[in-house]
């Protein structure tokens, strides 16, 4: 229910087995990441570990690192199941953990800044595991008694909320989840009014999300925004983007998706302009700026919704282009600038690429010779299972609505194999696909003609990295749609044409 804190504590399934969830790095489609270095300044890191019954093993030392968690340091304990972590870097300050030699998280401590501590525990009762010499972890385990307390009662009272008898319990039992959560936020403002220069004040600070303040009536008319920019005004404050601690923390990268999802217009520009900000604050954050630039980079180079690759274009022109290409490995920095210069050349509004082929009879065709009020490309590959699939579903729907509306099909064999043509000329006759449709491709001596002249060819322009790639173009043969299902294909020829007639 609503009124329940999402986020008591801040552990994640600390019972999971940790090698579940060891590796962090988000993915592009082609499992290219950024790479992210060791920033850390020289380490005078002395952490002391008593941790029974475990002897001559190896203890693990893990944090949150995104969305993810992270294996980041070992240490064998001896006989007395005692060992010291001496790393030869800092550790980046933030919310860390222990980890067994089967890679079970056990307990959970802050990294402070000094880093200068020790631990005595026992698995038998790791939940009074002891740290000695950092006040950071003295009030972090205050904290935990008494949110894990405060939890507990709220999740009662929501339990006994579910199954309220009457209208008149309902009531009573909502006004004291919200009397027990104000208890909870107001023992974390005081924390954070004592301790303002704490680690653990300033990952609470990061964790607050702004409550919907009413809606305010203005000269006797109700502001039904307000709200809205209220809490999107205030969504990031104490929060600084260049802080390298946040992503050592299970909530901060949530809590960018949530922003995004919930408070951010949903077209590039808007987007970009959120993206631009986070970043240009972050420069400063060694891992931050990195994290975040690859995180962006890998949501908008394959988006979501048609029209958010601009997002992933704005990045490129705007970082990748001006020299923050450092974090990445050689393969992600061939893909990315090959992505963008792809991309630009196909933006919603755009021409088209020219398309100077030569169809089946070996005549040539133009793309903008084609006479229509819409023209459908189709990227293919004849020896593509799911392009013959798909084939056939944008026939029906040409033959049932597309025709009558003035759609004429373009199909281009992306195949650079000798027999292909045959093949695709069979898979035309048995399909019944001949009509209504024009099939080029491009010959051997004409891409041979493009690459000695140095001209990108059609997949550079028309991002063709997979097949089927599809287009929808108006009568100009300005793109209006790209790499949608055949079904949302017709929903945008559907609403095109109501916006002709209205």
């Amino acid at each position: 229910m609503k009124y329940l804190v999402g986020i008591i504590l801040f552990s994640f399934g600390l019972n999971t087995t940790f090698a579940q969830v060891k590796k962090v790095a988000s993915k592009t489609a082609n499992k290219q990441t950024a790479q992210v270095s060791s920033t850390s300044t020289p380490s005078s890191t002395n952490i002391s570990l008593t941790l029974k019954p475990y002897k001559n093993v190896w203890i693990y030392l893990g944090s949150y690192y995104g969305k993810g968690k992270t294996l980041v340091d070992s240490v064998r304990v001896d006989e007395n199941s005692h060992g010291v972590l001496k790393p030869t870097k800092r550790y980046t300050p933030g919310i860390y953990f222990v980890v067994s030699p089967t890679y079970t998280i056990l307990f959970e401590l802050l990294m402070d800044e000094t880093q200068h501590f020790s631990i005595d525990a026992d698995t038998l009762r790791r939940e009074n595991a002891i740290i000695t010499g950092s006040s950071e972890n003295d009030l972090f385990k205050s904290y935990s008694q008494y949110s894990v307390s405060q939890g507990k009662l709220l999740s009662d009272l929501g339990d006994k909320y579910k199954k309220a008898a009457n209208k008149v319990d309902s009531s009573s039992l909502r006004n004291q989840i919200i009397k027990e959560n104000k208890a909870l936020q107001d023992y974390r403002d005081e924390l954070i009014r004592k301790n303002p220069n704490a680690l653990l004040s300033a990952l609470l600070n990061a964790m607050k999300q702004p409550d919907y303040p009413p809606i305010p009536v203005v000269n006797g008319k109700a502001d039904s925004l307000y709200p809205y920019h209220f809490v999107k005004d205030h969504f990031w404050d104490d929060v600084e983007f260049n802080d390298d601690r946040l992503l050592r923390t299970p909530f901060f990268e949530p809590k960018i998706d949530t922003y995004f999802k919930t408070l951010v217009v949903n077209d590039p520009d808007s987007i970009f302009k959120e993206v631009n900000y986070m970043l240009l604050y972050a420069r400063t954050g060694k891992e931050m700026f990195p994290y975040l630039l690859t995180k962006f980079t890998n949501k908008y180079i394959n988006p979501e919704y048609m029209g958010q690759d601009k997002v992933f274009i704005k990045i490129f022109e705007n970082f990748y282009a001006k020299g923050d290409t450092t974090y990445l490995n050689a393969a992600s920095r061939k893909t990315i600038i090959e992505r963008a210069y792809s991309m630009m050349a196909n933006q919603l509004g755009n021409p088209a690429p020219v398309l100077d082929l030569t169809d089946t009879l070996g005549k040539a065709v133009s793309l903008y010779s084609l006479q229509s009020k819409f023209t459908f490309l189709v990227f293919w590959d004849p020896t593509c299972g799911h392009c013959k699939a798909e084939l056939p579903r944008i026939d029906s729907i040409y033959k049932a609505r597309w025709k009558s509306l003035g759609v004429k099909l373009f199909s281009i064999n992306v195949s650079t194999a000798a027999n292909t043509t045959d093949e695709l000329k069979k898979f035309v006759h048995e399909k019944k696909l001949d009509i209504g449709w024009t099939y080029a491709s491009q010959t051997k001596e004409a891409r041979e003609a493009e690459q000695q002249a140095g001209l990108p060819n059609y997949r550079q322009l028309y991002d063709v990295y997979k097949t089927p790639t599809l287009y929808l173009l108006d009568e100009k043969k300005h793109i209006i749609a790209k790499q949608l299902s055949i079904e949302q294909f017709n929903d945008i020829l559907t609403a095109k044409l109501k916006s002709k007639t209205n």
